[in-house]
């Protein structure tokens, strides 16, 4: 079933994001070469208790850790480690969720970690303007598919794939709702988008190729080919005025940027 939500809980959900962004920014002040992974998510979980909100990921499913910590081959669901450390011309993907007053948002970003190749920034930049091209089409009367298919088309335009395995998701009072939001398919195909809706629009995509397989750890994605991957995530309404950003703080500027 998808749930709608009123102005008063889109509301309450972007209090959230604004938590979430401001925990993702604090991430692109630390991300550095030399840090391990796990130091970067005792930051987020130190940032999470100052601006008094649960995260949403550890314990969820039997996840370990407080936020994702994905680097370079590995798509999602990287789990910090403290003999991870990133080195100059890695990227790694920071995928933070958080609950608040009973509502949760969630947002991603993948970010360079020093000097860093031509190709591999195109990667990055071509993700996250997947993202934002998908969050152009939420808009009311529109279908998942329109969001799928114009990220998909983006992002092969441009000779790399999306993830196809795993997907966007409805978001409100549970991490993940209906309806699914997949990076592939047809426009005008699935669930027409209503005012109240909320969707966290998540492109996950492949240097190389779309196939990937899960590590032994049970959780940490990687390209099966070993090419990078990039993500990119927000957490929008449907309005009756266009999509609306949740996953924001505008201290940091509109857009939660890299």
């Amino acid at each position: 079933m998808i749930h709608r939500k009123s102005a008063a809980e889109i509301a309450i959900m972007q209090e959230g994001g604004r938590v979430v962004a401001k925990v993702l920014q604090r991430m692109k002040e630390v991300v550095r070469p030399g840090i391990t992974t796990m130091e970067i998510a005792e930051e987020a979980d130190h940032m999470a208790r100052i601006l008094d909100v649960v995260p949403a990921f550890k314990g969820y499913n039997g996840y370990p850790a407080v936020i994702c910590v994905s680097v370079n081959e590995e798509v999602v669901h990287g789990i910090p480690s403290r003999s991870r450390v990133l080195r100059d011309g890695d990227i790694v993907g920071l995928d933070f969720g958080a609950l608040h007053n009973g509502f949760y948002a969630d947002a991603a970003v993948t970010l360079s970690v020093g000097e860093t190749l031509p190709e591999t920034l195109r990667l990055l930049d071509v993700t996250r303007d997947a993202l934002y091209i998908g969050i152009e089409a939420a808009i009311e009367g529109n279908r998942i598919g329109d969001i799928s298919h114009a990220v998909q088309s983006h992002v092969e335009k441009n000779g790399m794939s999306v993830v196809k395995v795993f997907v966007g998701h409805g978001i409100g009072r549970n991490l993940h709702e209906e309806p699914q939001v997949p990076n592939y398919g047809d426009s005008q195909w699935g669930v027409r988008l209503k005012k109240g809706m909320t969707l966290a629009i998540e492109p996950m995509v492949n240097a190389g190729s779309d196939d990937v397989r899960v590590l032994d750890d049970g959780w940490t994605a990687v390209t099966s080919d070993g090419s990078l991957s990039a993500h990119f995530e927000h957490t929008i309404a449907v309005t009756e005025n266009g999509p609306k950003i949740l996953t924001i703080d505008e201290t940091f500027g509109e857009e939660n940027r890299n």
